[in-house]
């Protein structure tokens, strides 16, 4: 064979060795180094936190890499590719309170209240949260305990230590759900947990239900899994450790004359509900404010800035962010919290477009009034309270009209 066939067949070879799933030899690689790590590091790490060998070949039997999870960086693999950065802040909040879900989960709440009615008495009187507040979160978090948690949390938890964006806080949660099943509250088998390491039907992280959870049923073990009354204990009692106020509601919508800045809003900027009652702030259902909350402090909220519903709301809806950070997540459990105890509906005010803005675009604005003096509480592309009311209070300075919220029209003006 001349030199030029003899280059013709490697030329082949090595474009069909090309085509085989390199990827293959990599995965073995990996699990490889990940049952090492398990054997080695992982279970003297356990043994030092006083996690009996017994309790870490049970967890551990038969236990391997879960690679369809989100979020992986496999070691010797190339970095995930950055995402694109749009998130429903960033974008009308609208479609994140959809009408027909929020219809469909009230109903079947309004349902449970009257189930479960005796029980969640007596959460309200042990922890003085509201059963229509434990039902909603149980709503949102899980679909009231239907939504399939099919993951084993071991395989799920080891996986993200193991090889996760975040490898350092999924160990901690790996180190705590061994904790949980040392302690014997739930077997291997029925230790399940979502795509993201998170609990059963209150979706705890195994730190949190290690500091939460509740046995309510009496029946010795904290039972998140299967258990009503230990899920709906459980969240309250997340609820009171974080700081729930007994006796208050968590907000109200109101209606902010446009002769009132927008850009007072925040935890810091709190004032007696009267104070926002005798600058001309009334609630949008006409109702005035209860009797009881007058002397009490709460905060303005424009979470789409002028461009959406308007609250003042009490120190209580910061804690409902303790469960997810996040001001629409707090709203969405609020407005299904009312509506399972008083039927009511949508907030009234309409979510307006408020510039599909990419998070990069938002943080280059942060920058911008950073470095102009504002404190909009750290560039990190999140339109949070700060950042909101430095931008009502640039627009003040500068003649404009004040909307509190990131818009385009403001990327050439403020540099």
């Amino acid at each position: 064979m001349s030199i030029f066939g003899r280059l013709a067949v490697v030329s082949v070879a090595l474009v069909a060795l090309s085509h085989l799933p390199a990827a293959a030899a990599s995965k073995a690689d990996v699990e490889a180094q990940f049952r090492k790590w398990v054997l080695s590091e992982l279970r003297l790490e356990a043994e030092k936190n006083g996690i009996s060998a017994k309790t870490f070949q049970a967890a551990f039997s038969g236990v391997v890499l879960n690679w369809s999870l989100p979020d992986l960086a496999p070691p010797g693999f190339p970095p995930p590719k950055e995402r694109k950065q749009t998130q429903a802040e960033f974008s009308s909040p609208g479609p994140y309170f959809n009408e027909d879900r929020l219809k469909k989960l009230a109903a079947t709440g309004r349902g449970f209240a009257s189930q479960y009615a005796s029980t969640l008495k007596r959460i309200e009187k042990t922890y003085g949260v509201p059963g229509s507040i434990v039902l909603a979160i149980w709503g949102r978090e899980t679909g009231f305990g239907v939504a399939k948690i099919p993951n084993p949390a071991i395989e799920v938890l080891a996986t993200k230590a193991f090889m996760s964006t975040r490898k350092e806080m999924f160990r901690v949660e790996l180190i705590a759900a061994l904790h949980i099943l040392d302690g014997g509250d739930v077997t291997p088998a029925d230790f399940k947990s979502s795509w993201a390491g998170a609990l059963g039907q209150p979706q705890f992280m195994p730190t949190s239900y290690l500091k939460y959870a509740v046995d309510f049923d009496g029946d010795g073990h904290r039972n998140i899994w299967t258990s009503v009354p230990d899920t709906f204990a459980s969240i309250a009692n997340y609820l009171v450790k974080k700081g729930w106020q007994r006796n208050r509601d968590w907000g109200f919508e109101v209606t902010i004359p446009a002769t009132v800045s927008c850009a007072q809003e925040g935890p810091d900027l709190a004032k007696p509900l009267s104070h926002w009652a005798s600058i001309g702030i009334d609630r949008i259902s006409g109702k005035g404010f209860p009797s009881g909350e007058m002397k009490a402090e709460g905060m303005m909220l424009v979470p789409a800035g002028r461009d959406g519903p308007e609250f003042i709301v009490t120190p209580n809806f910061y804690i409902i962010k303790e469960y997810n950070n996040s001001d629409l997540y707090a709203l969405y459990i609020g407005n299904l919290a009312d509506r399972i105890a008083y039927g009511s509906g949508a907030f009234q005010g309409a979510w307006g477009d408020v510039g599909k803005m990419l998070r990069s675009d938002v943080a280059a604005m942060q920058k911008a009034l950073e470095r102009q003096g504002y404190d909009i509480g750290g560039s990190d592309g999140l339109p949070g309270y700060k950042t909101r009311r430095s931008i009502g209070q640039w627009q003040e300075k500068n003649g404009m009209q004040p909307t509190c919220f990131p818009d385009v029209s403001m990327k050439g003006k403020l540099k």
